[in-house]
């Protein structure tokens, strides 16, 4: 719910400065160690959206892959989850450099 309150907050900072009235669609870029559960995000999206001037927007969930360099075999490598084996080596010294991002990407305005 802090996340989605979140966004809300960053929406109405944006519509004081840039002067739209409206939100139509957000636009948010999360990676698979961002630790963000999207149905949930989805619906608490949908909650503190109501009564704001985003209410009824259309939330669009853009996948970022997630990645680690290998201090083990010296490689960049794909990871799915924090504390994942490298895919190359085994070697669990991965230091994460994608991935872990939640951002607002876009916004849909009026």
């Amino acid at each position: 719910m802090s996340i989605a309150e979140g966004i809300i907050q960053v929406i109405e900072e944006q519509a004081r400065l840039q002067g739209y009235q409206r939100v139509n669609a957000v636009w948010l870029e999360i990676g698979p160690l961002a630790s963000v559960e999207k149905e949930s995000l989805r619906f608490c999206f949908d909650a503190v959206c109501r009564h704001s001037l985003a209410e009824g927007a259309r939330l669009e969930i853009i996948d970022l892959p997630g990645a680690a360099w290998c201090l083990g075999c010296s490689q960049t490598v794909a990871v799915q989850q924090r504390y994942d084996a490298c895919p190359r080596c085994g070697s669990y010294q991965l230091q994460v450099t994608s991935g872990d991002e939640l951002r607002i990407k876009e916004l849909e305005v009026v």
